[in-house]
């Protein structure tokens, strides 16, 4: 896998930092499970980060911390180890894999609109977001928009292309309230893209704002 389009350094030092909602966290988790580049990236900024801490003037603990804490957490219970029965290969990244089918074919999708299907990804908290999976098929485009806050597109299987270039699988696009754009599905497959937004989109023509009014995209 070749991927091209990465995360920005600012989405990565707040990845980092635990600063992102777990809709965010999750898009991103599962790029850098695909992407050597990013996850080197990630490590250097985390080093830094932990050379600033030790740098940091050291702070006092009280003499009981440890004991609060284990008090907090309540007694806990053995165990029995278990044995992983192997699984058959899957093309969902290993982040996704708690949220999703083993594969994407065995996802139940339900129709946005003509040539666009949607699954929302059960129990991740969003904020005033979504997190969804968008299945576009070829040929077909998402009508132009401008967004609202931040958003990641994480492509999955097939491509898409836009005004910032040509995303494959792997490719993710971090971009902002100054990105406006239409993707289209390019090849003769359907593009699958994992979407995690932090504000609704904002559509440029009517008929796109009602589908919204009813999907909440």
């Amino acid at each position: 896998m070749s991927v091209h389009h990465h995360l920005s350094d600012a989405t990565l030092m707040s990845y980092a930092a635990g600063n992102l909602p777990e809709s965010m966290t999750l898009v991103i988790a599962a790029h850098l499970s695909m992407c050597p580049a990013c996850r080197n990236k990630l490590t250097v900024l985390e080093d830094i980060g932990g050379m600033k801490l030790e740098q940091a003037p050291a702070q006092a603990m009280a003499p009981d911390a440890l004991d609060m804490v284990l008090a907090q957490l309540g007694p806990q219970e053995e165990r029995p180890i278990r044995v992983s029965k192997p699984v058959a290969p899957s093309d969902i990244p290993q982040p996704l894999r708690s949220y999703l089918p083993e594969r994407l074919s065995d996802i139940p999708w339900k129709t946005m609109a003509p040539g666009i299907k949607t699954f929302t990804l059960p129990g991740v908290r969003t904020q005033t977001g979504t997190l969804r999976l968008l299945k576009i098929a070829p040929g077909v485009t998402i009508p132009e928009h401008t967004h609202g806050g931040m958003e990641l597109t994480l492509v999955l299987r097939g491509s898409f292309s836009d005004e910032i270039g040509r995303f494959t699988c792997g490719d993710i696009a971090d971009l902002d309230e100054e990105t406006n754009h239409q993707p289209i599905a390019d090849t003769d497959e359907d593009c699958i893209c994992l979407i995690a937004t932090d504000a609704p989109l904002r559509f440029n023509k009517l008929m796109p704002r009602l589908v919204q009014y009813f999907t909440g995209m």
